[in-house]
């Protein structure tokens, strides 16, 4: 029997195909408090968000999954990522270009390790691949041409930051809401939170 103690990472690499094969993306996995593995997912659609029964239908079959491959723990937690979908992979950045997002470094660059702003795309190779976020003058940023520094991170003119995908802990989308009706803003407008959870004890 595989132990609790199984890290989330391992369990994706498990879950990752299945989710996949039912026609959705596996956004994150966690190991949460008192044995609750919460499974993050989403439609490849760029139209369609995902719903109650999309997550009911994935929880069904992870379900099995687990029970098969001896998973041990206590609850399923099978969701949306909700309107601040994290990015968690060179894909989302790609798929998520003109959005606003807000990411954080591993590193302080110019004392600041939160910058927020437009996401304008992925460039590089595997492996060195570097995010283009364009800063609002008022996100506290100093952007200019002068390179940067020790993180790598390279700042260019007219409010443009170019960070390398390996200086950044974590990054999400921030919702635009537009109390006018015209919609959310650039980019594709990420589903509703959803959830579906099974109760049953497994391992």
């Amino acid at each position: 029997m595989r132990s609790g103690a199984v890290v989330a990472s391992a369990v994706r690499e498990l879950i990752e195909p299945t989710v996949r094969g039912l026609g959705y993306e596996l956004v994150d996995v966690q190991r949460a408090a008192h044995g609750l593995l919460r499974v993050t997912v989403d439609t490849t659609s760029s139209t369609r968000g995902i719903g109650l029964d999309d997550c009911e239908r994935i929880s069904r079959q992870l379900t099995h999954l687990m029970a098969v491959e001896q998973i041990d723990y206590e609850r399923l937690e099978v969701c949306s990522p909700g309107l601040d979908r994290p990015l968690t992979g060179p894909r989302d950045f790609v798929r998520f270009a003109g959005s606003p997002i807000q990411l954080q470094l591993k590193e302080p660059l110019q004392g600041r390790r939160r910058f927020q702003g437009r996401l304008l795309g992925l460039d590089g190779q595997a492996g060195a691949e570097r995010v283009r976020l364009e800063v609002a003058a008022n996100a506290g940023a100093r952007v200019g041409p002068r390179r940067g520094r020790k993180s790598g991170v390279e700042s260019e003119p007219q409010g443009t930051l170019e960070l390398p995908l390996a200086a950044i802990e974590k990054a999400h989308l921030v919702p635009q809401f537009d109390f006018r009706g015209a919609g959310r803003g650039a980019g594709r407008a990420p589903s509703g939170y959803e959830k579906a959870g099974s109760e049953e004890r497994r391992g």
